[in-house]
């Protein structure tokens, strides 16, 4: 399962497929609580060769993993208030392991 440190985290992409605009304002939300890191969205199916993690929904998963490579990828279930977004959050302020 593929690992980086909380704190070698520079990007971090948000991975959507469905158009509905949830990866948008995740990426509003995380780039206001992440000084330092690019937050960007992305299609699942064409995430960035410069992506240090990956956030995406559950149902997305698998398909990101396939396309990030050795990159970790964190499946979250809500857009807001989910406790994988807020766990990913405290490992990067905190330069704490990140596995998925």
């Amino acid at each position: 399962m593929p690992t980086i440190e909380g704190n070698a985290v520079r990007k971090l992409v948000i991975a959507c497929d469905a158009g509905m605009a949830s990866s948008v304002l995740m990426s509003v939300q995380l780039r206001k609580r992440l000084d330092g890191v690019v937050v960007e969205h992305s299609p699942v199916d064409a995430i960035p060769a410069d992506a240090d993690v990956v956030l995406t929904h559950g149902k997305l998963a698998d398909r990101a993993r396939e396309t990030a490579g050795d990159r970790p990828v964190i499946a979250y279930d809500r857009v807001v208030g989910d406790p994988a977004v807020a766990g990913l959050v405290e490992a990067i302020r905190a330069g704490d392991p990140i596995q998925g």
